[in-house]
């Protein structure tokens, strides 16, 4: 994959963690990324987990989930010690992490947001999530997500 690496992939290969990227052809017509790359790959959409960006009392804040449920805005205020959240602004984001949306991977992001991890990730040997651009995802075990990102894990999904 010569001059398609990405800033989280660069930080897989600098800290050597296994990982396998798997890629797929992603249609522009898609708004649901996770799922669109579940199905590409023909993967467990339990263990596809999308990255999500939040404001928890102002602080853009990082939540990844899988991509079959949905990001507990209470749940992941609690986690990191706040009250309330709501979605980040889609450029806010952007910004903050240096990914487009629906690449925006949790590893090597821009800035160090906080980032929760939601607690079922711990129930697969390897996860899936998006290694930093549309049509890449990235398979890793979720000890080493939550490693490299500094994660807090909590049960975020709903």
């Amino acid at each position: 994959m010569a001059g398609k690496g990405t800033p989280a992939t660069a930080l897989l290969a600098k800290r050597q963690v296994w990982h396998a990227l798997h890629s797929y052809e992603h249609d522009p017509r898609q708004d649901s990324y996770g799922a669109e790359a579940a199905e590409a790959l023909g993967l467990d959409p339990e263990r596809v987990f999308k990255t999500l960006v939040a404001e928890v009392d102002g602080t853009l804040t990082v939540g990844v989930v899988p991509v079959t449920g949905q990001l507990d805005l209470k749940a992941l205020a609690a986690a990191v010690g706040g009250k309330k959240a709501r979605m980040a602004e889609v450029a806010a984001a952007q910004r903050a992490t240096g990914y487009v949306a629906g690449g925006i991977s949790p590893l090597g992001q821009r800035g160090n947001l906080p980032i929760v991890v939601d607690a079922t990730a711990e129930l697969f040997d390897t996860v899936h999530c998006s290694a930093g651009r549309r049509g890449l995802e990235v398979e890793l075990a979720p000890a080493d997500l939550i490693r490299l990102t500094g994660a807090v894990v909590a049960e975020i999904a709903c």
